[in-house]
């Protein structure tokens, strides 16, 4: 009687992350791959949506995940400040199955959103959250962390001038950073329309939440999500958002 081997868990590169269809390098980036941008990417809102701008790209990740996702008709853009991430970027993108569809470029996103004449139905970022002075290892990871080179104000106003009407614009930050997001989208004339709250364990306080705004008013979704289930497997809610890309679900 024959028996199927075990599955064998991949092997997985030091210097990236290996996904189904996908591998990310990062170790040029100031930002390696995490779980916001995993959570950002798997849960932005895809549905009709003809155009992508991804701010702050770093090794491509959001972008090559929200590839996977939409059909072959639409494009990304994603703009990234740091040269030696957007050259990572680039290769990533160049190796993925996805070269023709994703356009990387070294920009910073005020400058770029003055001159684009594109209008975007999702625009999606994983921004710094962290004010300046907390010192880090190197200016460009300084950079990918701290708002100084791209702070809030700017990113909602970068957006607003790139968003079309009926277009998303999709952010993941720390909780208690997310409410002050929220007061200055509110005040610039943003709506909240989908709000998840992520906490590791359900009966924890949530640590992240993701929120999507619109130019246009209408209901506000709000949804709870724990990462993990009370014997520390990763939930069935996790699993069913990310099972398309981690290997090991």
């Amino acid at each position: 009687m024959m028996h199927d081997k075990p599955r064998e868990r991949p092997q997985l590169n030091k210097n990236g992350f290996t996904f189904k269809q996908f591998f990310v390098a990062h170790d040029r980036c100031a930002m390696k791959v995490g779980t916001d941008a995993i959570l950002l990417g798997a849960w932005a809102p895809v549905a009709g949506v003809r155009r992508i701008l991804d701010i702050g790209s770093g090794s491509g990740l959001i972008a090559l995940m929200l590839a996977q996702r939409t059909p072959s008709p639409v494009e990304i853009d994603a703009v990234e400040l740091e040269s030696e991430a957007a050259q990572q970027a680039q290769e990533n993108v160049q190796q993925s199955p996805w070269p023709a569809r994703i356009r990387v470029h070294q920009q910073d996103i005020a400058r770029w959103a003055e001159r684009c004449e594109q209008r975007y139905s999702l625009i999606v970022s994983n921004p710094p959250y962290f004010a300046p002075g907390v010192a880090c290892s190197s200016t460009a990871r300084d950079n990918a962390r701290a708002t100084s080179t791209l702070d809030h104000q700017t990113l909602l106003r970068s957006a607003a001038l790139l968003i079309e009407e009926e277009g998303m614009f999709c952010v993941v930050l720390p909780t208690a950073t997310g409410e002050t997001f929220i007061s200055q989208a509110l005040d610039d004339g943003w709506h909240l329309r989908f709000r998840l709250d992520v906490a590791e364990y359900a009966h924890r306080p949530p640590h992240r939440v993701l929120l999507a705004f619109s130019p246009k008013a209408g209901e506000t979704l709000q949804e709870r999500l724990a990462i993990r289930a009370p014997d520390t497997h990763y939930s069935d809610d996790w699993c069913c958002l990310t099972r398309e890309f981690y290997l090991f679900l």
